[in-house]
């Protein structure tokens, strides 16, 4: 967890500049967050106005509005949540009380936030914010243990989610990871009929999803395996896959609107045995075409 809470820290900004093909990487900046707030994980930006949602650690949902205004609270996921018993709540110890939003895409015509929150399932929230309106909690029978990333194809509406494991959720990761569990899920929620059906099984700690422009393919990120997958949603490879990186623990992937694609991961520095932050800019086939060192 701790691996995965320190790669989207530092890599909030950086996502935030490449999403937007027109800006040049010179430098990034640390964005500061309210007091007493922690553990930011998964971004949805709306279009070219600065502002971008994520969610923290003790189940809140902010909105950053500028340099200015900074951040507010715009939404949660848990129907009892008080600041009484979620305030101060940090990452390495998630409340279920309190909720905790870990995935979440903007749908820009309709302004709905898709929200995947690890205790609550998948949700909407409208453009006013407030409680999470719950969309799903189980596919095919099976409940979501840890529902974590999401993606919004923007002109059909349709969502692609994760679910990192069948059998452990949020707070167990170590034994995921220690048991080599490979029991993940890619799910689509279908805008027009309200139903979510299960894409693909047995990955190996599905983690950050981002879907294609013409919807022909998602991109999964695996952390156990440490390995990026494209699983194909149509024509002669349909439900099949390529493995197209293999970089050390990946998780969010972000398509910018050039077609490319944004992935954070996490090194382990052999010497130091410190974990190193990344990012990199990859075609949809897996080649690199940036790598940015956020240790330095």
């Amino acid at each position: 967890m701790r691996i995965k809470t320190l790669a989207a820290i530092i890599f909030s900004t950086f996502i935030f500049l490449h999403c937007f093909p027109s800006m040049v990487l010179a430098s990034f900046n640390k964005i500061q967050l309210p007091p007493n707030a922690t553990g930011p994980e998964a971004l949805a930006f709306e279009l070219e106005t600065g502002r971008f949602y994520t969610g923290i650690a003790d189940g809140r949902i902010l909105k950053y509005q500028g340099r200015t205004a900074g951040f507010v609270d715009f939404g949660f996921a848990a129907p009892n949540w008080s600041k009484s018993v979620c305030d101060g709540t940090n990452t390495a110890n998630p409340n279920p009380a309190c909720g905790r939003a870990v995935g979440m895409a903007l749908h820009h015509a309709t302004k709905k936030l898709y929200v995947c929150d690890a205790f609550f399932g998948f949700g909407v929230l409208g453009p006013k914010g407030g409680l999470v309106t719950q969309l799903s909690t189980s596919a095919d029978g099976e409940p979501y243990r840890f529902c974590d990333a999401v993606d919004v194809h923007q002109r059909t509406g349709n969502v692609y989610f994760t679910d990192t494991s069948a059998v452990y959720d949020i707070r167990q990761l170590a034994i995921a990871v220690s048991t080599k569990d490979s029991t993940g899920r890619l799910l689509k929620y279908d805008l027009k009929t309200k139903q979510v059906t299960v894409l693909f099984r047995n990955l190996s700690g599905a983690a950050g999803v981002a879907v294609d422009e013409k919807e022909k393919f998602v991109l999964v990120s695996e952390f156990i395996t440490n390995m990026t997958v494209k699983i194909w949603l149509q024509g002669p490879k349909d439900k099949k896959f390529d493995i197209i990186n293999r970089k050390p623990i990946p998780d969010n992937i972000k398509r910018t609107t050039s077609g490319n694609f944004w992935l954070a991961a996490s090194m382990v520095n052999q010497r130091t045995q410190s974990i190193v932050p990344i990012g990199q800019r990859i075609k949809a086939f897996g080649t690199v075409l940036q790598t940015v060192n956020f240790k330095r």
